[in-house]
């Protein structure tokens, strides 16, 4: 299974929206701006989201976009479906010979299990623990 750009984005975009969880709305501007991404590629994904219940729409002039539930309730799982469809390895499963069946299964399983268990709010409060401090050189 590859996630494509409209599980990766629909993913930023949400934890955006995690990081400011209460703030009130905010925009696809301006989530689209602060990672240098398509606004009207974030549009096309919010669409999805939104009629899946996920985020909420607010008009106006300082409308954007808020979660439609807690950062807590909302699963990697549940925006990756939305917007790639269901999670697994291959296509045709059921045609598989049991032994590479019963691989592809597990795999599935462990994705899934990955995805159903990291919340919104486990991504938003996620600090880059194993990023590479560049070296300092003095002259």
């Amino acid at each position: 299974m590859k996630i494509s750009t409209k599980g990766r984005y629909g993913l930023t975009i949400m934890i955006e929206l995690g990081k400011r969880y209460g703030e009130g709305p905010i925009s696809l501007k301006s989530i689209a701006q602060s990672h240098n991404l398509s606004e009207h590629y974030l549009e096309q994904l919010a669409g999805p989201l939104r009629n899946a219940g996920l985020v909420k729409s607010v008009r106006g002039a300082y409308g954007g976009y808020i979660l439609a539930k807690e950062p807590s309730e909302i699963t990697a799982g549940d925006i990756i479906r939305v917007l790639e469809g269901p999670i697994s390895p291959v296509e045709g499963i059921e045609d598989e010979e049991p032994a590479k069946r019963a691989l592809w299964i597990r795999i599935r399983d462990a994705v899934k299990e990955v995805l159903d268990s990291t919340t919104v709010e486990d991504l938003a409060n996620h600090e880059d623990e194993g990023q590479v401090q560049p070296y300092m050189f003095y002259i």
